[in-house]
């Protein structure tokens, strides 16, 4: 065990939060580490190491983390993966994956998806699914790759269901169904309904507003089209901001999108109001 009892979690929150206040960039590790730091008293080594852990690792996502952070929840998550905890596991795979800990590796965090994803983790299970997908350990496998994220969207989970979708639409593993794959976009639509649904939802706005335009398993439709890059850009313009550098492609292809749109509804679908004697 890293950390033997909660005084030295303590101590070592204590000794992280001074060295971190001197960088502005990390007011939200600083105010985290406060909040615990002014009310341990009552709860249990367990608890605080939870919170603490899952706490700084969603703060100052702009930023990468500041090592002592690092060194601290690294500690913290690998006494929890020691105690079987799902989420940790999940967590320092997180770490690893996105490099945001200081070391991408994605050998370690398929290491630790795999563990988690052995005790019922259906996030980890989505996670493997992308290293498959995109190939992340080796070679790109499609067949791995949609079995895990058939795994996590019978759990509900909605990205993985609109990349279902996407493997209809470009015939991956499976058999080329370009309606299947807009019936599934579709009804990851109706599931934007719930707070934590926001992170996918731009994902999938993106991918009704290609169908709509190119009539991919649909008929076409530029105002449709519009509509779903519009709101798109305005949530990938919040994940960005918050430090989700992996949708940095996707704005860029919502606004060449929206530009090629603008432009086909003046050329196609605008009527000649020049009758109407207007004049700038």
């Amino acid at each position: 065990m890293r950390i033997k009892n909660k005084t030295e979690l303590i101590d070592r929150m204590k000794k992280v939060l001074e060295s971190i206040k001197k960088d502005d960039r990390y007011q939200e590790s600083s105010r985290e580490l406060e909040h615990y730091l002014s009310g341990y008293e009552d709860c249990e080594l367990s608890e605080l190491r939870e919170w603490v852990s899952d706490s700084l690792h969603d703060a100052d996502g702009a930023y990468p983390m500041h090592p002592d952070v690092v060194a601290l929840i690294v500690d913290i998550y690998q006494d929890r993966v020691d105690d079987k905890d799902e989420n940790a596991m999940c967590n320092l795979g997180a770490l690893y994956y996105t490099g945001r800990a200081g070391e991408q590796n994605y050998e370690k965090a398929a290491f630790y998806y795999d563990m988690a994803d052995k005790v019922g983790n259906r996030v980890a299970t989505e996670n493997i699914g992308y290293i498959y997908y995109y190939g992340r350990t080796g070679k790109k496998d499609y067949e791995k790759a949609f079995r895990y994220f058939t795994k996590a969207a019978l759990s509900g989970s909605t990205r993985s269901l609109y990349k279902i979708g996407d493997f209809y639409r470009n015939g991956y593993y499976v058999e080329k169904d370009q309606r299947e794959a807009f019936r599934i976009y579709r009804e990851c639509t109706k599931r934007m309904k719930e707070f934590e649904d926001l992170e996918v939802a731009p994902d999938v706005y993106m991918r009704m507003g290609d169908c709509l335009y190119d009539g991919i398993g649909a008929k076409k439709d530029l105002i449709g089209a519009l509509r779903f890059m519009g709101m798109a850009e305005a949530l990938f313009y919040r994940r960005l901001k918050e430090g989700d550098f992996y949708q940095k492609a996707n704005l860029e292809h919502v606004l060449e999108m929206e530009e090629a749109i603008r432009k086909k509804i003046q050329e196609e679908e605008l009527p000649d109001l020049s009758w109407a004697g207007y004049c700038e």
